[in-house]
């Protein structure tokens, strides 16, 4: 199970980078396309972190920033790869890929930062409480790396380039939107954490009966 949460976690992270160039709007809400999807990383990495331990998620989160500068390496390879005569679209396809550096150093610094002190709050909460109150560590560590990811990310990448005020708002806009999704996924986290201490259950028991 757990080298499918660590799939799944990469492969969102991923997604998420591509998706970002799209903006949608939910009231007077605008946000990234990303944003639908960036937020189950923290729940895949609280499962990761409860049913797997600290190090664990650790290792988990140094694959995906080292997946995420691979994965940028090459997609500035296929930008620069001569377009054959037949593809009209090289324009659009740079436009939707090229990221610029900054963008991107926000996305990576966010990522580390955030990401790793959700762990330390997760694991800080379960040292004290064991197995009980996953709501509180799910939702604590959440929120507050999701909050610290916002700030890093829009700082970044729009310090000096958009007005204090519309900086202000957007860290508003996303992070209202991220806590609410973090208040929301409590639910899978129960459900996710159960069948992965289920599914390593029966494993364990497979290797009993198998030696």
């Amino acid at each position: 199970m757990y080298i499918y949460l660590n799939a799944v976690f990469v492969g969102l992270l991923l997604l998420s980078n591509v998706l970002s160039v799209k903006l949608f709007q939910m009231g007077s809400f605008v946000l990234p396309a990303a944003a639908i999807v960036y937020v189950i990383t923290y729940l895949m990495m609280d499962v990761i972190g409860e049913v797997y331990g600290k190090k664990a998620a650790r290792r988990t989160i140094q694959a995906g920033f080292f997946t995420q500068i691979i994965a940028m390496i090459f997609i500035y390879i296929a930008i620069q790869l001569p377009p054959a005569a037949d593809f009209q679209s090289q324009a659009a396809f740079e436009e939707i890929f090229n990221g610029s550096f900054r963008v991107i150093l926000a996305s990576l610094v966010s990522y580390f930062v955030s990401q790793n002190l959700g762990v330390t709050i997760f694991h800080g909460l379960k040292h004290r409480h064991g197995r009980k109150k996953l709501w509180l560590r799910n939702s604590l560590s959440t929120m507050t790396s999701q909050l610290i990811d916002t700030i890093l990310f829009i700082t970044i990448a729009f310090w000096g380039i958009v007005p204090t005020s519309v900086l202000l708002g957007m860290i508003v806009s996303q992070y209202v939107w991220k806590f609410i999704v973090a208040v929301m996924d409590t639910p899978f986290a129960y459900l996710l954490v159960r069948l992965a201490r289920k599914h390593e259950a029966k494993n364990q028991a497979e290797l009993l009966e198998a030696s």
